[in-house]
């Protein structure tokens, strides 16, 4: 799993603190043409571990039994932790679709994954048919899930998932999505393909988008191999009907 390791996430569960992370043993691509990750993750057990991520043990890494290329974020199911993930079977048409599945524990799935997401629209299909990177964010009543979609270009852009939180999110039937992008390139701005975002807050409690973008649309060659994708932040806003505002990517300010 020593090569192209990409997008870890941190998560505390039961006062341990997990790493989940994608990782291939390879560059070369599968028979269908798509890279070969799968999803890991490293535990930090010991004392006072759920205080002091950085002082705990590391064990090595366990390998999730799911064909998953994406990293998870988490999100709670009947009192269990859920785990959504991207992954492409050769049955359906495209490069990623996004799964759910519930967790027995921070490494085993309990059950089989249920599909909530496919590139469907025309803003998911640009360049290559993709949804991937979901990050979960929480308001009111509402739970949410970004996602990003498209080519990792210009086009790259951030779609939205999202249920009431008393519905059983195991059924794909109670999730609605959005039609159009909620975040995408705003090329007065020079901020090309923003995506691949997660969330955080201020210590005041306001939301926080992270994401990443480039600011030149100037690329030889297929985008994901360009390195210059950097992080941003931006604070999210919320409508009166308890729907996220992501407004359009701010210019460079640096």
């Amino acid at each position: 799993m020593s090569q192209l390791i990409w997008a870890p996430e941190l998560h505390e569960i039961d006062g341990k603190w997990y790493i989940y992370f994608a990782a291939t043993h390879t560059h070369d691509l599968d028979a269908l043409g798509m890279f070969q990750h799968r999803m890991f993750v490293l535990e930090c057990a010991g004392q006072r571990s759920a205080d002091r991520p950085l002082a705990g043990k590391r064990p090595g890494g366990s390998r999730l039994s799911i064909p998953s290329p994406s990293m998870p974020p988490l999100l709670p199911i009947r009192g269990n932790a859920g785990i959504c993930g991207r992954k492409n079977p050769p049955h359906i048409e495209g490069n990623s679709n996004l799964y759910l599945a519930e967790m027995a524990n921070p490494w085993t799935l309990k059950g089989e994954p249920v599909m909530l997401s496919k590139p469907e629209f025309d803003w998911e299909c640009r360049g290559f048919k993709v949804n991937e990177g979901p990050a979960v964010l929480m308001h009111g009543d509402k739970l949410f899930i970004s996602y990003s979609a498209s080519a990792t270009d210009e086009n790259y852009c951030m779609g939205l998932l999202w249920i009431d939180r008393q519905a059983d999110p195991l059924q794909p039937a109670n999730w609605h999505k959005a039609p159009q992008p909620v975040f995408r390139t705003s090329y007065e701005n020079r901020q090309y393909g923003p995506g691949h975002n997660s969330f955080t807050q201020t210590p005041e409690g306001e939301d926080v988008l992270v994401y990443h973008a480039r600011n030149y649309t100037e690329i030889e060659g297929d985008p994901l191999y360009d390195p210059n994708r950097h992080t941003r932040l931006k604070l999210v806003s919320w409508r009166e009907d308890g729907m996220p505002d992501f407004g359009i990517p701010p210019a460079d300010t640096l």
